[in-house]
């Protein structure tokens, strides 16, 4: 038997409540009330999850259901729901509404109202003008000559010919210039995607690019679009070589320039979230912190047009919150936003917002405020995920976490064996990293008696070791848990959150010190 696709089901849950309203008006025109397919629609509107007999019962009640006319009347309701979001997106989107205006001058030419064509392309052109269109413009220029063409205007085309090759060769040098663009953005993405150790071949691949002639300065960006790609590569390249100080002035510069630009902002929200997002990244790895809470407060303020956008706005608003709260030691601050960001995580669908993107920083948090019951809980969490889910460092990390809070929670039985599945996980394909190997070492002779200063040795040499692994760039395990200040927190008998807050006043003084 054929298992039922779940097309339409997926289809109708993705939609916004404004769209959904929208689709009733769409309707409205019909007997809503009687018709199986808005009564279909409300069914998969209020379930919860795909039961396709289940939705036809609700649909036919104790009525016998044909097959084929159920299949019918799904295949309508999802031609239907496209057409609703067609008609929905032509009102919202430049996009749309120009493409309509085109259809409007053709069945107008047909028709031989040469003027009304001529003012509705002048409209057209404007407005695509504004918008970087370029594809539009094009297709206007060519009414133009055809219009004149039809209507023997011998006088325009000789007197406009000229002009109109100079702005078809324009739009097409800007198109080209984009698509140049784009390849370059999309190499980088492909490359940082398949390597995330950012080796040195890696490294000369970033460079060969950067070698492009396009990428010599922002002049060789020949439209607004251009320069916002242009822009993304650069931080993009600063991020991925380490280079924090030019991608803070790179991701400075996208925003700005995005912001100067209301038209194309309306239209590239979803690009404008990203490179917020980057921007905030860029002002936490300079230790920027009240810039970040600038930023965050402004990430709230956009007005999503998709739910996309709306899922996209909240998970990173509390991606970075966390981070924030994390990195400063406000871990109270940090277990407040937790509890609202799991009360709001259940208004989005599974596929628009990945819950196990926090796990870790949940465990952080909870660390942080001496919840350990709580924040293995989360690392549990973590763990119990496929290994194809997530990143391979974090992975190896969640395991490093995983003997630190059981050491904390004084599971010592626990730990032996705990020690022994961590080493053969993290030693398969020889893999060892000095960090794990140095961490594991220390929770084995942690469990051995030992006097308290021999103890307190022990720590201080194993801080002192990862305060020189710090430094090195591909070691960014420490930026997400700071073992550092919890070695220290055990040498001196601090909270743990005490001394973050400590640890990172330092860093700010040092910092301004260099500013």
């Amino acid at each position: 038997m054929k298992t039922p696709s779940s097309r339409l089901y997926d289809l109708i849950k993705s939609l916004t409540s404004a769209e959904r309203r929208y689709f009733k008006l769409y309707v409205s025109s019909k007997d809503a009330t009687s018709n199986k397919y808005v009564q279909l629609f409300d069914a998969i509107v209020v379930s919860e999850q795909f039961d396709d007999e289940q939705l036809a019962r609700m649909v036919y009640g104790k009525q016998p259901v044909e097959t084929r006319k159920y299949s019918e009347l799904k295949s309508y309701l999802y031609e239907l729901v496209i057409r609703s979001l067609q008609s929905f997106d032509e009102k919202s989107s430049v996009d749309y509404r120009l493409k309509n205006q085109l259809m409007g001058v053709r069945a107008l030419f047909k028709r031989s109202h040469f003027e009304d064509c001529k003012a509705i392309l002048a409209k057209v052109k404007k407005t695509a003008a504004e918008h970087e269109e370029f594809n539009v413009i094009i297709e206007v220029l060519n009414w133009e000559k055809r219009i004149a063409y039809t209507q023997h205007d011998i006088n325009f085309l000789a007197t406009e010919l000229e002009r109109i090759a100079k702005e078809e060769q324009a739009c097409l040098d800007k198109l080209s210039n984009i698509s140049a663009y784009r390849n370059i953005f999309f190499r980088f993405l492909v490359s940082i995607r398949r390597d995330v150790s950012r080796s040195k071949a890696q490294l000369e691949v970033f460079n060969s690019l950067m070698e492009h002639p396009l990428m010599k300065d922002e002049s060789q960006a020949l439209s607004y679009t251009a320069k916002v790609i242009y822009y993304r590569i650069l931080s993009i390249y600063y991020f991925s070589t380490s280079s924090f100080e030019s991608f803070y002035t790179s991701s400075n510069t996208l925003l700005a320039l995005m912001e100067s630009n209301q038209f194309m902002l309306q239209e590239g929200v979803s690009e404008y979230i990203s490179a917020l997002n980057n921007h905030i990244i860029s002002c936490g790895r300079l230790i920027k912190m009240d810039e970040v809470r600038q930023a965050l407060d402004k990430l709230l303020k956009i007005k999503p047009i998709t739910i996309e956008d709306e899922a996209t706005i909240n998970r990173l608003y509390y991606m970075n919150k966390f981070r924030l709260c994390i990195s400063t030691g406000e871990f109270e601050e940090g277990a407040r936003e937790l509890k609202k960001h799991q009360k709001i995580i259940g208004q989005y669908e599974k596929e628009q917002y990945v819950k196990s993107t926090f796990y870790l920083q949940y465990f952080c948090i909870n660390f942080g405020i001496g919840n350990f019951d709580e924040a293995l809980n989360s690392l549990n969490d973590w763990l119990k995920l496929s290994e194809s889910m997530e990143r391979k460092d974090l992975q190896s990390l969640a395991r490093i976490l995983n003997l630190i809070i059981h050491y904390e929670l004084g599971n010592t039985m626990l730990l032996d064996s705990l020690l022994r599945s961590t080493y053969r996980y993290l030693n398969k394909a020889n893999r060892l990293s000095e960090f794990e190997r140095k961490m594991i070492n220390f929770i084995r002779e942690a469990g051995k008696p030992h006097s308290k200063r021999e103890m307190q040795q022990i720590l201080e040499t194993l801080k002192q070791d990862f305060e020189d692994l710090s430094r090195q760039p591909s070691y960014g395990v420490f930026e997400l848990f700071d073992i550092i200040s919890w070695l220290e927190s055990k040498i001196n008998g601090l909270p743990y959150a005490e001394v973050v807050k400590e640890r990172f006043r330092r860093q700010s003084l040092s910092l301004d010190g260099k500013a």
